[in-house]
């Protein structure tokens, strides 16, 4: 049996992995403002306590992309995406059974740390499965399951929140990532070298149309951590991911919180307001994608049209934010062009943020993809934990703060990808 076009089976499955991975996480920033107080939280101390839970997903997410970025490497896509999926379906059941704020805790850190492996695993996998012409569109295609999940999370987790409660809506969505092994296992059989299904005409488009790419992962030294922060490249990319994802995750963490206490949102009309920023950011993540890779069709180098995309999301996010903390006043009284603008905001990332994650897969080959994107993963999240503690004290007055930070660290982001690169690309 042939079929043709299996590569983008592949991606679709990986995308639906990561909707999966946004429902999951998600759950508990919709519900919290919600549930709280059946742990004997204070109003006062909610904030507080979510970031403390945030806390333990993050430090767990930062030691899991770094982990799983070689464990990818170590044992292949196939198999290191299943252990992944696996590990973080059972977490997030897990949490049905908190008791207190430090069961979530530790359920929270088992969460992360499992989750994380969908980051380094897309990104391995699509330099597997994917020329360098069309990585950034795989990318894109993974990048909008980040957006889709967040789009269909708040609707999805209110209404099971208020059809079952907040305990079985945590078992409920555990299943799904049981459910998605399945097809994963019987379409994903083998590498595109020696996948059964895959046409010739398309093995010999991914592997002969891009040398470097996959009949090179054999040859392809492994390099350690150490002999990889060696490279400009691999700093370039660690520092911009260490500042331009907490953006992103000030949104995800914040939003149903911001809304509440802007705009005085119960779950129902979380649910109704909260995916429209997200659909923004899934049309920016195709977009994004497809922008850098048809400048490589048109003969840009495959580097220089990912950093131009780069520069055009961070310019978008820039605008966006710089309109929101001009009009937020004024926005208390107009929630639709709030979510608008916040849209604008996540568009911009988006469109970049696929652009930024494809780097190490220009910049590397072989089982070096993997660890690198995990590396920059790791920084991310990183600068996402300080992010995270620094919002409750910025958020007592006004949330003016929240939105210039977020501003600040746009063009930062920029410099580092600008600046910090070697002037050739190192195939290691």
């Amino acid at each position: 049996m042939k079929i043709k076009g299996l590569r983008w089976y592949i991606v679709a499955l990986i995308a639906l992995a990561t909707v999966i991975n946004y429902i999951d996480r998600s759950a508990i920033n919709i519900m919290w403002p919600y549930i709280y107080k059946e742990f004997g939280i204070a109003d006062a101390d909610n904030k507080n306590a979510l970031a403390l839970i945030t806390t333990f997903f993050m430090i767990a997410y930062a030691l899991g992309q770094t982990f799983t970025g070689k464990l990818m490497d170590a044992v292949g896509t196939r198999l290191g995406m299943t252990i992944s999926i696996i590990g973080w379906s059972i977490s997030i059941a897990l949490h049905s059974f908190a008791r207190s704020l430090m069961s979530f805790n530790i359920f929270r850190f088992m969460l992360g740390f499992s989750e994380a492996g969908n980051w380094p695993g897309a990104t391995k996998s699509n330099a597997e499965w994917f020329p360098a012409k069309e990585r950034a569109i795989a990318q894109g295609i993974f990048g909008a399951g980040a957006s889709l999940g967040s789009v269909v999370s708040a609707p999805i987790i209110a209404f099971l929140y208020i059809v079952f409660g907040w305990k079985m809506t945590f078992v409920l969505i555990a299943a799904l990532g049981l459910i998605w092994i399945i097809p994963w296992l019987i379409i994903n059989k083998a590498a595109p070298e020696k996948h059964p299904w895959l046409t010739e005409k398309e093995r010999n488009y991914i592997l002969d149309t891009d040398p470097e790419s996959n009949s090179s992962v054999e040859v392809a030294p492994v390099l350690s951590w150490r002999e990889l922060l060696k490279f400009r490249n691999t700093w370039g990319i660690i520092m911009a991911r260490f500042f331009i994802d907490p953006v992103w995750w000030l949104f995800v963490t914040w939003l149903p919180t911001f809304l509440k206490e802007q705009f005085l949102f119960d779950i129902k009309q979380i649910g109704a307001f909260t995916w429209l920023p997200y659909l923004f950011a899934a049309i920016g993540s195709l977009l994004g994608g497809y922008h850098s890779s048809w400048q490589v069709k048109r003969g840009v180098e495959a580097v220089k049209a990912r950093k131009n995309s780069v520069a055009l999301g961070c310019g978008i996010m820039l605008v966006s934010l710089i309109a929101i903390v001009y009009n937020l006043d004024g926005l208390k009284a107009n929630p639709s062009l709030a979510m608008v603008l916040i849209g604008t905001t996540l568009f911009g990332f988006q469109f970049l943020i696929g652009n930024l994650q494809t780097l190490p897969s220009d910049y590397f080959n072989g089982k070096n993809v993997g660890t690198v994107a995990g590396m920059g993963g790791t920084a991310a999240v990183v600068g996402t934990l300080i992010t995270t503690w620094a919002v409750p004290a910025m958020t007592k007055t006004s949330y003016v703060s929240f939105f210039v930070l977020a501003a600040v660290l746009v063009p930062i982001t920029w410099i580092c990808i600008k600046y910090i690169t070697s002037k050739k690309i190192i195939h290691s």
